[in-house]
Formats: C-alpha cells, structure tokens, sequence
C-alpha cells in the first residue's frame, strides 16, 4: 500500500466516524444536547466536546510528544460537559476546526512509522512508544467508541439513531 493510500485511508475513516457523531447531534436543541438519558454522565454534546478535545490531544501529541498529555483529572472531566458559555453548534464547528488541522498535519508526514514516547501514566505500559499510525487508530478507536456512546444517548432522546 502506498504511503498517500494509506493516508486516505485513515484520514477518511476518521472523517466517516465524525460524519456518525455529527449525525448523532443533528435536530438536536441546546437543552437535549446536555440530556442525560441514563445512570451514565454522558451527554450527546459532552460526548463530542469530549471527542474534539481528544483529537486536539492526540495531534498536539504527534508533534510536542509526551507533553501534550499534561491534562489534570478536573480538565479531563470537563471535556464531558458543555459549558454555559459553549453550544453544540461550538463544539461542532470546533470539530471541523480540529479535522481539517489533523488533516493537514497527517499529511504533512513523510511516514508514518515514526514512533513517540508515550507519558509515563499508569494506563501506559511504562517506556512505551507508539508510532503515528498507532496513534492514528487509537483516534479512530476512540471516535467510534464515543459515536456509540452518543447514539445511544439521543436514541433515549427521542428513538432516533445515527445508524438503522
């Protein structure tokens, strides 16, 4: 596989799981944004705030390494919650914001075999390394997990769902 397929390869299916999460949001007012609909916290624009964030993490991290991981429990449990002052229609445009900045940065890469130190945390094997295209399907790992996450929220909405 060549090195520009494999990039369209990856950076496409990243674009088809936000496609999934922005769909799970479509009609969606502020208020049902921020429902919960079960024992979980999440929320359908948490989930996404959640998901822009982790992005913007992971791109940080291909380039500064293990310091973009520098995030404080409270921070990290804020990324779940839209703020009075933030909208879905914010978290969303930031989620275009942050696919076209990835996209530019993936393919800026003359490979993907480069490998990063991960941060010494207690979910990281100690002296870990991933490779960009690890870290690359970790963000797909993590989009699709969370898209779910999202469509079985709104489904308690209202019954929609994002796929069927």
């Amino acid at each position: 596989m060549t090195h520009d397929r494999e990039l369209d390869d990856l950076l496409g299916t990243l674009a088809e799981h936000r496609y999934f999460l922005r769909r799970t949001a479509e009609g969606l007012t502020e208020e049902q944004a921020r429902l919960r609909t079960g024992a979980s916290e999440l929320t359908v624009g948490g989930t996404i705030k959640h998901c822009v964030a982790q992005e913007r993490i992971w791109t940080d991290f291909l380039v500064r390494g293990a310091a973009a991981h520098d995030l404080q429990p409270d921070a990290f449990a804020a990324q779940f919650v839209l703020g009075q002052d933030e909208t879905l229609a914010g978290v969303l445009a930031e989620m275009d914001e942050v696919a076209a900045a990835t996209e530019a940065l993936v393919r800026s890469f003359a490979d993907l075999d480069t490998d990063i130190a991960l941060p010494t945390a207690p979910w990281f094997p100690q002296g870990a390394r991933w490779s960009r295209r690890k870290v690359l399907v970790h963000l797909l790992a993590e989009l699709a997990q969370h898209s779910g996450h999202a469509d079985v929220v709104r489904e308690g909405i209202d019954g929609a769902k994002t796929m069927g």
